[in-house]
């Protein structure tokens, strides 16, 4: 279970809601605390739906949550998957709003939850969670901004290196062979993640495993050759146009 303790800005790749008690006094910490309860979610169920008032932030402490969102059409989207560490619903600090998004359990989930009145106190009393919480509503703007950017200008094989590049920096555990993203994922879960058809995803990763860059297997991504994947995902050229695989360079 993560500990919402740190102090080192290193985390920020992983863990936005351990980045909200950055340089906070460890005595504000425990009050910050203290104020939170613990909830939990069964697999499938909510923390809150769509267009539902947003009355709790949370910090994930155990699980997985899938945020979802039905677009005008009707099209059910993976916008985020939140891993420990990382927290959803900050718009419930920021008072009279409605959540954007539904957050569903997709594991048995645990979570500190504050509710919005009791955040609005504390950003006021604590000037450095303050500082803290806007910056974090600031990366998810820019988290959104580039995903649009993606969307309307690159190549749907780009943009699925992108999102398991993401995925790397935040779920990645190193083992024999490679980079495992330690989560599962279903194609489905990737298409929705990458704005394309499963159909699209199932191909693309078939290419890669074929090359060597990744391995899949029951919802288990490793990433065999980071380097290539970011190559991919930056859509740098090799000298010959190809993808570079480990055996590019010699690894």
């Amino acid at each position: 279970m993560v500990s919402v303790s740190s102090d080192e800005p290193g985390n920020e790749d992983r863990s936005d809601g351990l980045r909200l008690f950055y340089k906070v006094e460890p005595g504000d910490r425990q009050e910050i605390l203290a104020a939170a309860t613990r909830v939990r979610r069964a697999r499938g169920e909510r923390f809150f739906g769509q267009g539902a008032d947003a009355q709790y932030f949370y910090i994930l402490q155990q699980g997985r949550v899938k945020l979802t969102q039905l677009t005008a059409d009707g099209e059910l989207v993976l916008v985020r998957l939140v891993v420990p560490g990382e927290a959803f619903g900050g718009v419930a600090a920021m008072g009279n709003q409605t959540y954007p998004v539904s957050a569903e359990s997709a594991d048995a989930s645990v979570a500190l939850a504050w509710g919005g009145r009791t955040m609005d106190r504390l950003l006021r009393r604590h000037s450095q969670l303050a500082i803290n919480f806007i910056a974090f509503l600031a990366d998810r703007l820019h988290d959104m901004q580039a995903r649009y950017e993606e969307l309307a200008t690159e190549h749907v094989e780009q943009r699925l290196a992108r999102v398991l590049v993401r995925l790397v920096r935040r779920t990645g555990k190193r083992v024999e062979g490679g980079v495992l993203l330690d989560v599962r994922l279903s194609r489905q879960d990737l298409a929705q993640m990458a704005g394309t058809s499963l159909f699209t995803v199932s191909r693309i990763l078939s290419r890669w495993q074929d090359r060597g860059v990744i391995r899949s297997q029951q919802r288990r991504i490793l990433v065999c050759h980071p380097h290539g994947l970011v190559t991919i995902a930056e859509n740098l050229p090799h000298r010959d146009g190809s993808i570079r695989t480990p055996s590019d360079d010699g690894h």
